[in-house]
Parts: structure tokens; sequence; C-alpha cells
């Protein structure tokens, strides 16, 4: 056809061929294959230098994998992302693509950071000038800053709508796949705490991460949610200073740091974030209550559980709870979800009422049930090791033939371990 019946000007067709979407992804099969056939080899991992962030990707980047990192505003997503796209660049092409901030922003923030290595920064809200500088380039890795502020012009929709942001995440599955792009997209975070847009982004993709932290503290956490090439649950830590963040390497003696001795309420006990066993103090306050009703409130806990367990040791301890009002808290400013502190926090909760102090040398750990027993957790030999190294010398925990040692103290149930924690 010579004239466009359109426009009606001539010569401006022209003939284009391009695969079926599925077929761009570069990992559909047209017939069955048998899965003993298949190499076991998977895709190449790619370090970053960053240790802490390898440890939550599970080794890495891996090469053609999406991986969608979320977070409130002004906790550090864009700052470890340029630390990031500074310390891949020393080996590879990156394209840094900012859709929120401009580029003497960037510069400013650069600069601030001490950022030595050269990539190449894309300022850039149309999917398909990212899409095209990205075919020209072929970086290794590309972050887009963030997700919801693109939008695929030949879309209708705002940028951030339903229809937008999977037609990016298609769009960015066909660019990554088969050329072996790694990319990292960044998602808001509603009031709730969940990433901001559709949850069938967070199926789309290969990874979903959290940035946590407390504005008002120093200390920042990346939790992996969900991980296609690696372990859930892994945990990153941070320090946030002027100069960007820093990596802790060792956390447990940082959580622990200003730990009070001889304070009635404070227990340790030895947590496990993904494959890392962590030290936390864990800090309970009872205080009567001045109204009809008692307050129970958690800061970094399940506050359910918490709740549950409160009314377990009111009934099998003798406690009397019913006129107190009961704070509980993680020191540090993270959170933990793990049954493992239930013992922990009985033993902070019997120490606040009576107002003994519990030995500054004892951790205790271990899941408690509705009639008090004691039940065992996951990693038990790794918890052990990690309060060995910071120099503990007693631990109470669940019951268990295979475990031995002098510093061990197993209890079948909770009345059991109490004993065991005031007796000095």
């Amino acid at each position: 056809m010579g004239q466009c019946p359109e426009c009606g000007s001539w010569g401006s067709l022209s003939e284009q061929r391009s695969l079926p979407k599925t077929a761009a992804l570069g990992h559909v099969s047209a017939e069955p294959l048998s899965i003993q056939s298949l190499p076991s080899t998977g895709g190449q991992r790619i370090i970053s230098g960053i240790a802490e962030f390898d440890r939550v990707m599970g080794g890495g980047l891996m090469e053609g994998s999406i991986i969608l990192l979320g977070g409130e505003p002004g906790i550090g997503k864009s700052t470890i992302l340029l630390q990031l796209a500074d310390a891949m660049a020393l080996q590879h092409r990156v394209l840094y693509v900012s859709a929120e901030e401009s580029a003497p922003q960037l510069k400013l923030r650069s600069d601030r950071l001490n950022l030595r290595n050269s990539f190449q920064i894309l300022v850039e809200t149309r999917f398909e000038a990212i899409e095209q500088t990205a075919n020209d380039m072929r970086p290794k890795l590309i972050i887009i800053d963030s997700v919801q502020t693109v939008a695929v012009m030949e879309s209708d929709s705002p940028a951030g709508s339903l229809a937008q942001i999977r037609e990016i995440t298609t769009r960015m599955l066909q660019l990554c796949k088969p050329n072996n792009i790694t990319a990292v997209l960044v998602g808001h975070i509603t009031k709730d705490g969940s990433i901001a847009g559709p949850k069938s982004l967070e199926h789309m993709v290969d990874g979903v991460f959290y940035f946590e932290g407390d504005k008002m503290q120093d200390l920042r956490l990346i939790r992996a949610q969900k991980n296609r090439f690696g372990p859930t649950g892994e945990l990153g830590i941070w320090r946030m200073t002027d100069m960007g963040l820093i990596e802790v390497k060792n956390p447990s003696a940082v959580l622990l740091a200003h730990r009070p001795l001889n304070a009635p309420g404070s227990a340790v006990v030895p947590c496990m974030e993904g494959t890392r066993p962590l030290l936390i103090e864990l800090q309970v306050l009872a205080s009567h209550s001045a109204y009809g009703t008692p307050r129970r409130l958690t800061t970094g806990l399940d506050s359910n559980r918490a709740a549950m367990l409160f009314a377990v040791l009111e009934k099998h301890l003798g406690l009397h709870c019913a006129g107190l009002d009961l704070f509980a808290s993680v020191v540090g400013g993270i959170s933990v979800r793990e049954p493992a502190l239930d013992l922990g926090l009985a033993l902070a909760l019997v120490s606040a009422i009576r107002g003994t102090p519990l030995p500054s040398d004892l951790v205790a750990f271990g899941e408690v049930g509705l009639v008090g027993e004691l039940r065992a957790v996951r990693q038990t030999e790794l918890r052990i090791k990690e309060c060995r190294q910071l120099g503990f010398k007693r631990m109470i925990c669940p019951q268990r033939d295979d475990l031995q040692g002098e510093d061990l103290r197993m209890a079948r149930n909770v009345a059991e371990a109490v004993e065991l924690a005031f007796d000095h």
C-alpha cells in the first residue's frame, strides 16, 4: 500500500516483523521436553561487590532476572541503588534510569556519596525511549527509579495505573530475558506497608525485596520477600551515614552494643533471618493500668502472638497481668516475626513483673505452645554457635537429645525454663 489511509501521506508505511510476546521471553518451548534432558546449569550470577546486597540476592544478581525493590520514601532506595550502580560499573555497563530526579540532583548525591566509577544516567519517563536506549547500549544492569512514574506512550492509561505497570513489566521481560540484562525496578510503598500498584507485579518479577528501617535510627535492612534464585527471608543490614550506606559486618554486636545490664524486663534472643543468626534484645515494661482495660502494645513484634503468650503465662505460671499495661519492643528498630522469640519474651515478662533482672550472660529461644510446652525451632545449632561466639555462657532452649554442652539448659515447658533462668 503506497498511501496511508489515515493521514493520506505517500510512502510512509513500512513492514515490521516481530515475534509473539510469549516467544520473545526466550524461555518458551514449542514441544514438551523431558526434565532429565535439560541442563542443570542455570544463569550466571553477577557479584556486585557489596557483600550484604549479594547475600540478600542469594549470592549475587542472576543474569536476566527482574528484581522489584520497595520501600518508604526517603528510606534510602536511591542511595543503595546508586552505590550498586557504582560498584557494578567497575566491570560492567550500567544504565541508571531516573524518572523522578533530575540529572543535577543525581550528580549532587553522587558527589556526596563519593562515587568513583562511571555509569550512564538517563532521565526519562517514556518507556519507549528507555527501551531504545537499552537496546542500543546493551547494559548488564538497568535500574529504573521508579516503575510507577514510567509510562508507555502507546497506552492511554496514566503512569502508575494497573495497565501501565503490567505493560511495562511485560516489556521488561521481553527486553531482559533474551539479552541477559538484569533489571532492578523501584516500587513505592503504601500506608499499609505493601508495594503500591497491582499485586500481579510481584508475581511477574523474579524477586521482591523490601527496604526497611526507622528513619529516626541509622540501621537499614533489605529483606527478601520472594526470590526465585535464592532463599526467601534473607536479610542485609546497613548503617546510614553522611557518606551513604555502610555494610554492618557484625549485626549481632551492633544490636546488643547498648544493652543495659541488670535491668528487669530485658532478654537476649537468637533469631534467624534467612540463613543468618542475629542476637536481638527484647524489652518488656509492666506498669499498673490507670484505665479499666489494660493496654498491650508491641514494637517490632507480632502483637497477636504477644497477647497470646501473655495469656499462656497468666494461665500456667499464675502471673497477674490483668491490671497491668504491658509494652514489648525489639530494640534497634528491626521487626522480627518468628516463634523462637516466645521463650525470650516470656522470660522478659516474668523479669519485668518480678522486678528481677535476668543474668547478663543468658540467652533463651524456643516456641511456646498454648498449654505451656516448649517446641523446638529450626537452625538450633546455628543459633547456639552465634551465642557462643559472642560470649554467652548460658542458653535455655527446648529439650533435644542430640544437643550437648555445659552451657545448655534444656526445658520441656515454660515453667521449667523460668526456674532455670532465675536459678543463679
